[in-house]
């Protein structure tokens, strides 16, 4: 009995060291206040109104990368949007910014901006997925890389990731 005592105090100290250590960083989340997760993306932030990317809020335990496509598209998948070196932590948007100290990269059509949903006429809801990528604290993204390439290689690399859907049908 005194062995097991003796064990048992021995190692209870070890075990309240360990609640000192630093909390675990919080979840990886991204939102948008114009739309809701499935939900219809309004018309101000597709190519039929002001094509401008929406308000977006997000936490990140780590650096991070934001890409934004359209699954459904005829030609395979198309990039609307690659922000990289997105800084860890919560951050946030208004309409038409990018995110605070990220650099955007060429997208599907060759522009280093964001290109709103567009999907031709009688296409169908077309689905546009907002995913951020959590990536390692040392990762660089080689610097020649752009759209699909560039979105493939930071799903590849990344350590976890959150994501908003939004729809849009062409009228």
């Amino acid at each position: 009995v005194l062995a097991l005592l003796a064990l048992c105090c021995l190692s209870g100290p070890a075990r309240l060291g360990t609640a000192n250590a630093a909390p675990p960083a919080g979840p990886l989340t991204i939102t948008s206040s114009a739309f809701a997760d499935g939900a219809s993306i309004p018309v101000q932030y597709t190519c039929k109104g002001a094509n401008i990317a929406p308000p977006l809020a997000w936490s990140a335990p780590s650096p991070a990368a934001l890409v934004v496509d359209d699954p459904d598209a005829a030609g395979g998948t198309y990039i609307h949007w690659i922000v990289t070196a997105i800084p860890p932590g919560p951050g946030s948007t208004p309409d038409g910014q990018i995110p605070g100290g990220g650099k955007v990269l060429p997208n599907s059509k060759g522009q280093a901006s964001y290109t709103g949903p567009c999907p031709p006429a009688g296409s169908g809801v077309h689905h546009y997925r907002f995913t951020l990528y959590q990536l390692p604290n040392d990762y660089k993204l080689p610097t020649h890389l752009a759209g699909a390439q560039a979105a493939q290689t930071i799903a590849g690399a990344a350590t976890g990731q959150a994501v908003l859907t939004g729809t849009f049908q062409a009228a």
